[in-house]
């Protein structure tokens, strides 16, 4: 069973006292549990709704002072609250004095007046879709571009060429214009040259002859050169492009420019009649355009 507390049974009782017109003593033959139970199921309704609106049992406590301004608390009740109600019972009863508007129905009336001045969640025609947040392009498109090793062959590629072809083209004619490169006469089958030198991208060649035999200064050794550069491919598979990641084929490619070049150079100004080792300097250069 339920406890009910202490200040609930001696509201009840009196409040049975007050609707029996009895002094609030249990009836004979009653014990006071069977009174107190009983009083408390008659009474539960009437307790419920005196909880439910103190509001109006203090604004008619305060009825007949409308027509002065509220200052102090009474009954627990702060004055700003009790002058705010006096107020609406004078504005609801058109300045009459002792007119009473229970706390309920005001706060009813407050809420329906203000009601349809309330934000509603739908549309002009009903529609309760929400709009979408406005997104700038930027955050959500942005692209990154990816660093790629290929080029188009036109404008790139052919672009460079056409400026290196015209560059070698415009050093040749202020070459053939400032040196003077007359054509000797015929040549006579019964007179050899003195010494007699093959073209200068040949000379290397030549110089060879005279430290080798003819077999392997002119098959072996070139031959061996060939075949190296058809196997170059395949030996070194990096892609790669950039000179940092191709220092051994580049150290290979610069050793045999050196190395070719040296033999031009020894075949050109250094050898003199009979294809002997001569100083430029001393015996002059035996070498014609």
């Amino acid at each position: 069973m339920v406890e009910v507390p202490e200040h609930l049974l001696k509201r009840s009782a009196e409040r049975r006292a007050q609707l029996s017109g009895t002094s609030g003593e249990a009836a004979p033959g009653q014990t006071a549990e069977e009174t107190t139970a009983e009083t408390t199921a008659v009474d539960a309704p009437a307790e419920a709704t005196a909880a439910a609106a103190p509001t109006e049992a203090t604004a008619a406590a305060v009825a007949g002072d409308d027509s002065q301004e509220i200052t102090e608390d009474r009954d627990g009740v702060p004055a700003h609250l009790l002058e705010r109600a006096r107020k609406r019972r004078v504005a609801a009863a058109g300045g009459a004095a002792g007119a009473v508007v229970p706390a309920a129905a005001a706060a009813s009336t407050t809420v329906k007046t203000a009601a349809p001045n309330a934000p509603s969640g739908t549309g002009p025609d009903g529609h309760t879709q929400r709009l979408l947040t406005v997104v700038k392009s930027g955050s959500i498109q942005q692209t990154r571009a990816e660093a790629v090793d290929k080029v188009h062959t036109w404008p790139h590629l052919l672009v460079i060429e056409l400026a290196a072809s015209l560059a070698v083209l415009a050093m040749m004619l202020i070459f053939s214009t400032l040196v003077r490169a007359p054509l000797l006469g015929l040549a006579d089958v019964n007179q050899t040259p003195n010494p007699s030198k093959a073209p200068w991208y040949f000379l290397g060649l030549q110089e060879m002859l005279t430290m080798f035999h003819p077999m392997v200064a002119g098959v072996t050794i070139p031959g061996m050169g060939i075949f190296l550069l058809i196997i170059a491919p395949y030996a070194d598979k990096n892609s790669s492009n950039k000179p940092d990641d191709r220092k051994w084929a580049i150290s290979m490619f610069t050793l045999f420019l050196v190395f070719w070049a040296i033999l031009v150079i020894i075949g050109s100004f250094f050898r003199g009649t009979g294809f002997n080792f001569v100083f430029p300097w001393k015996d002059g250069v035996f070498f014609e355009l």
